[in-house]
């Protein structure tokens, strides 16, 4: 996908979201987020938006020394889902003027603005499915949104450590974990004693130490911690202590 389609699909998860939550018992708790109710999954939503909306504005070419913002939040919970349809209506209107494949500083792989529509994408379908799971829905992801997803979310793992702080944890005496998806889509995973990253390997050809197969949908939900690996979703094979190594850290 390209900066353009991620940033259609940041608009349409949005609206998304806010028509799940829109008639809904905004204390409803969110099983997935433990501790939040679907007012507090709308509120962090929105303030995401907001915040890298301000990041692009911005333009920054070095960490922000603040991340204080304007969130311009309701007065009552019962306004936040509007709040998020404004929030991401004025992120729309910064990415349509501004030169998304420009320079700039973001915490993972890809130094330039594309990168903030990117992870505000995956963060808004993430909790878009948060929200349906609380309501009972069974969450739909496109496919080729999933493989991306799937691939964003590998590619910036091994720099998340400042939010993330278990992922330090993910190391290993060369040691592979291969994500395959049935429908197509595949990465492989080496740990390292000094840390871990995606290793190339197009073909596929390269046997890993443990391999976890489902579709692209739902191993974007596992990868994220939605689903149980112990579900009839999903094919584990090879080492199970490896996998579970793996889980165990990569809380994101």
């Amino acid at each position: 996908m390209n900066p353009a389609q991620h940033a259609a699909a940041v608009a349409a998860e949005a609206a998304g979201f806010v028509a799940t939550v829109k008639a809904a018992d905004l204390s409803a708790p969110v099983p997935t987020c433990p501790g939040w109710t679907l007012a507090d999954l709308t509120r962090h939503v929105g303030s995401v938006h907001r915040w890298f909306t301000e990041l692009l504005r911005q333009g920054l070419q070095q960490p922000p020394t603040s991340r204080d913002v304007d969130l311009r939040l309701p007065e009552e919970p019962a306004g936040l889902p509007d709040w998020l349809a404004m929030s991401a209506a004025e992120g729309a209107e910064v990415f349509a003027v501004t030169d998304l494949d420009a320079p700039m500083w973001a915490w993972g792989v890809d130094q330039h603005a594309r990168f903030w529509v990117r992870r505000m994408l995956f963060e808004t379908l993430v909790h878009r499915a948060d929200a349906e799971l609380a309501l009972g829905i069974s969450p739909h992801i496109d496919r080729a949104l999933a493989v991306d997803g799937i691939d964003e979310f590998l590619t910036n793992l091994p720099f998340a450590s400042s939010f993330a702080p278990l992922t330090a944890g993910l190391r290993a005496p060369d040691r592979t974990v291969r994500f395959s998806c049935t429908d197509g889509g595949d990465w492989l995973i080496g740990l390292r004693p000094d840390g871990f990253a995606l290793i190339a390997d197009e073909a596929g050809g390269r046997t890993a130490d443990a391999t976890v197969r489902g579709t692209a949908e739902d191993l974007l939900l596992l990868l994220y911690g939605r689903l149980d690996r112990g579900s009839d979703s999903f094919d584990l094979l090879g080492d199970q202590d490896l996998l579970t190594h793996w889980f165990t850290h990569s809380a994101f």
